[in-house]
């Protein structure tokens, strides 16, 4: 280290001051994870936003400025491919020297598995009902018919020793029932086709995904294990602000326990009352603060609803009591008003990306608290 730089750190610690030398450039894909970076960041650096929060991840395009910011990062932190599958390829591309961290695929990440059906039965696959009974296809209980033809072969077998007698009419018998199984092997090898078609068809419905749903930053205590997380990555590549990074992200953590108890005041008063979502993004907050919803509009991120499935929720509405449908900035409002046709639900809107916040390391705490303010005056 140069006697500058020396000189520049040793400056800093007489001010109080963070040193500023060799701070990672750091670029984060969506607002409420740039937060919390920005929240370890405090007083070091800050990390660019790649998407706006007013952008839906699940498709975007980059501009040159946002390009740059990935071609110069030291760091790229991103939820991962399930949440936005284009952005891949950008950062192989323009990161090709950065540190990539993706938080969907870390191990201290929470994960939540998708659920499926309008109303989140499960083992409900939407508008296919049939694939309960490919499920159990999947189980081998269907492969029980084919280990039953094994065992009448064997029994068969058994009955042509003991019958040696009339081996004449048993082999005719054993002639007629092996055309018999036959067909029933052919019917299974239909039944496994069938399958085959019906998964074919799964590549290509509304719900194509991941095992898991991406939008974890929901999950307060996922947001406690990445501050953790993010302080020791940028230890690890600015050990001298080491101490800074850990010391931001034990405040973060104490901040998030203090909104914690905040949201649950917000939420208590309409505990037990029902409410739908446009589209299912919302179960780690749910999960977080024990509040589930009855269902979502939208089984995917990026896909229109089908008329079967508004029409299911149209009758979970109508008929089980439903206080509040709730929309999103990023979706088409005018879905959300024919769900609510004939109802006497109330209608709000829910933002689970912080598109009208201001980015920076309070962001992540104003949208939840944000959510539950929509949630409960709505309820």
């Amino acid at each position: 280290m140069s006697r500058k730089l020396l000189s520049y750190t040793a400056l800093g610690l007489i001010l109080g001051n963070t040193a500023f030398a060799d701070v990672p450039k750091v670029a984060v894909d969506i607002a409420p994870v740039h937060s919390l970076v920005s929240r370890v960041m405090e007083g070091v650096g800050t990390p660019n936003l790649v998407i706006p929060a007013g952008a839906s991840p699940h498709g975007y395009s980059l501009r040159p400025s946002e390009a740059k910011s990935l071609q110069d990062a030291d760091m790229v932190i991103w939820m991962g491919e399930d949440l936005a599958p284009w952005m891949e390829n950008s950062i192989e591309t323009l990161s090709k020297n950065a540190d990539v961290i993706t938080l969907l695929e870390e191990s201290e990440t929470k994960l939540l598995d998708f659920r499926e059906g309008a109303l989140f039965e499960e083992h409900d696959h939407g508008d296919h009902d049939d694939h309960d009974d490919h499920d159990d296809h999947d189980d081998h209980d269907d492969h029980d018919d084919h280990d039953d033809h094994d065992d009448h072969d064997k029994d068969h077998d058994d009955h042509d020793d003991h019958d040696d007698h009339d081996k004449d009419h048993d082999d005719h018998d054993d002639h007629d029932d092996h055309d018999k199984d036959h067909d029933d092997h052919d019917d299974h090898d239909d039944h496994d086709k069938d399958h085959d078609d019906h998964d074919d068809h799964d590549d290509h419905d509304e719900h194509a995904h991941g095992e898991h749903d991406p939008h974890a930053w929901l999950s307060i205590e996922n947001a406690q294990t990445w501050l953790n997380l993010v302080a020791g990555k940028l230890s690890a590549a600015d050990p001298e602000n080491a101490g800074v990074y850990f010391a931001n992200a034990a405040e973060a953590r104490a901040e998030i326990d203090a909104l914690v108890k905040e949201v649950n005041s917000i939420l208590e008063p309409v505990r037990g009352r029902n409410f739908v979502v446009f589209h299912d993004a919302y179960q780690y907050f749910e999960t977080s603060f024990d509040f589930p919803a009855a269902g979502a509009i939208s089984l995917g991120d990026a896909s229109d609803p089908s008329a079967a499935r508004i029409a299911e929720i149209q009758d979970r509405v109508k008929d089980q009591g439903i206080n509040c449908v709730l929309s999103e900035p990023q979706y088409n409002p005018s879905i959300v008003a024919t769900v609510l046709s004939g109802t006497d639900a109330k209608t709000g809107v829910i933002d689970p990306l912080g598109a009208s916040l201001e980015p920076g390391s309070n962001l992540y705490r104003n949208l939840i608290r944000n959510m539950a303010k929509s949630l409960a005056g709505c309820l």
